[in-house]
């Protein structure tokens, strides 16, 4: 199984529980790809994910099968190349784009699972992996939130939430649609600028249920859990946003335990990177 992130240095504590999730669950080789860059802007530097925290779960994936592998690729010289110049300034840091060249990167295969690093995953996902592709280029989940407010069809909710994406990075290729988003967020300023330039591009895309992208609560039937932004309205209404690294977060505002294993995991891993490193990741 082909899984992708992106991201820069900031990713790391989600990056490593997100995967020791997916290796709870996988019954198969995982091989993870982590595209990150090394760049500097005005607003300050963007550092990228450490080699030796891949290195690091490289050895980990290959102690559980020897065939699973961690990769970084180093996607600066892409993004420096076509910037998303008019989102470079957005709330949205310009990492949360990079998944837009993954097209451009030749070792990625044509079948793989790009996954936001506060995506935890909870069940075997193989039948949502495996599922045929052969007609669209990509397949997720309808945004929470955002079906409503943003859909192109008033009867047809199909904005698409990118924290979960099963690519076919062939089709992608052909059709040039990650080409054209990166054009158009060049060009474009747009609130959550890759996620709208998916949704305003794609021609076509799978819908997929809500248990592959849980963006609110858990449930029962959740494969992947999204830790993102929601509403509260009790006892008054507001925002409610835990990170999975949260961890007494996640306990005490989530009343959630149902990650604790793997959060001890992390613990476990993150102390041992500490002490590589010689410093607080």
């Amino acid at each position: 199984m082909n899984i992708l992130y992106c991201g820069d240095k900031n990713i790391e504590d989600g990056l490593v529980i997100s995967v020791l999730s997916l290796l709870k669950y996988a019954s198969e080789p995982l091989n993870i790809f982590v595209m990150t860059m090394d760049l500097t802007l005005q607003t300050g530097q963007i550092l990228p994910v450490s080699g030796e925290t891949v290195s690091y779960l490289d050895r980990y994936l290959k102690k559980q099968d020897e065939k699973s592998s961690a990769v970084l690729i180093d996607a600066t010289e892409l993004f420096r190349a076509a910037p998303p110049l008019a989102n470079m300034e957005t709330r949205f840091t310009p990492c949360c784009m990079l998944r837009l060249y993954a097209d451009q990167i030749a070792d990625l295969p044509d079948r793989i699972l790009y996954l936001d690093n506060d995506v935890v995953c909870r069940k075997a996902f193989g039948d949502f992996y495996y599922q045929d592709l052969s007609d669209c280029e990509l397949a997720g989940v309808p945004d929470y939130y955002g079906k409503w407010f943003f859909r192109k069809d008033l009867f047809h909710m199909d904005y698409v939430n990118s924290g979960v994406l099963l690519l076919n990075l062939s089709l992608i290729r052909e059709s040039g649609l990650f080409a054209r988003c990166r054009a158009l967020c060049s060009k474009k300023k747009m609130f959550m600028p890759d996620q709208s330039a998916i949704n305003q591009l794609a021609d076509k895309k799978r819908l997929c249920r809500r248990v592959y992208n849980e963006q609110r609560r858990l449930h029962e039937e959740t494969v992947f859990q999204h830790f993102t932004t929601s509403f509260r309205f009790f006892p008054w209404v507001h925002t409610l946003t835990v990170k999975p690294w949260q961890i007494d977060q996640v306990h005490k505002k989530l009343k959630l335990h149902e990650y604790d294993d793997i959060l001890q995991e992390y613990t476990s891993v993150m102390a041992v990177l500490r002490q590589q490193n010689g410093h607080v990741c």
